[in-house]
């Protein structure tokens, strides 16, 4: 199976994932895609919105049918893609923030949302900020997000990603843990969250994940705890502080 075929474009639209959503609910195929110049209902994880003026961003989704075990660690193939493709086309180290966030230098460059009716089909959605000026992003973002730049167009991006796409959703999963491993941007990082394990404190130091793809969290108390993604809210403070 190749992402991008079949490819529907579209100038303004509400989401890239209600479209790809309501195309996969029809029966349509692997591998199609669905990208948009703009879009006005964009969203992220928890439902934070994504905005981006046209044509300054990769805005894509992709479907993906059927589902099977093989494709557990979708969540984290999905961003290890986008790390390729952007360091493909750009000069640029990629980290992943766990679950669904790609950073450069401590900025978020993409995200990922994955919605899904297992084991029918899956939507990967990714935004990916291409030619985004600094003043041009929401005043919201906790810590401020970054463009790829180099003159890096959607229309190329969409091609480096449909690539990367295709090799890592067939990735063994062994492989995709050892790999996000190496792009961890929150190993022996001081983190906080809200919701799921860790009675009597809900801090500690991010340990790397595990072969399901949750997190590692060691406690000040030394309790490890596995964070899944559906279940916490991570709190991070910036570099330095």
């Amino acid at each position: 199976m190749q992402f991008g075929s079949p490819h529907h474009h579209h100038e303004l639209i509400d989401s890239t994932n209600v479209v790809a959503k309501e195309l996969a609910a029809d029966g349509a195929p692997a591998g199609t895609v669905v990208t948009a110049s703009e879009q006005t209902a964009g969203r992220g994880r928890g439902d934070r919105v994504w905005t981006a003026p046209a044509g300054s961003a990769l805005l894509y989704s992709a479907i993906l049918r059927p589902l099977d075990l093989g494709h557990l660690l979708l969540p984290l193939a999905a961003p290890l893609a986008v790390c390729e493709a952007c360091e493909s086309l750009a000069p640029v180290h990629c980290e992943v923030k766990w679950p669904n966030d790609v950073w450069v230098d401590e900025r978020k460059l993409a995200g990922v949302l994955i919605e899904a009716r297992p084991p029918d089909w899956a939507v990967i959605g990714i935004g990916i900020n291409l030619s985004i000026a600094d003043d041009e992003f929401p005043d919201d973002i906790r810590w401020p997000a970054i463009s790829l730049g180099h003159g890096i167009d959607p229309d190329a991006m969409r091609v480096a990603l449909d690539a990367a796409l295709t090799k890592w959703v067939a990735e063994p999963t062994e492989h995709v843990v050892d790999v996000f491993a190496a792009r961890d941007a929150l190993r022996g990082r001081e983190l906080a969250w809200e919701g799921g394990p860790g009675e009597g404190g809900r801090s500690g130091t991010g340990e790397g994940i595990d072969e399901r793809g949750n997190l590692l969290v060691r406690t000040s108390g030394g309790e490890q705890v596995a964070l899944g993604s559906g279940e916490v809210s991570l709190k991070l403070g910036r570099p330095g502080d």
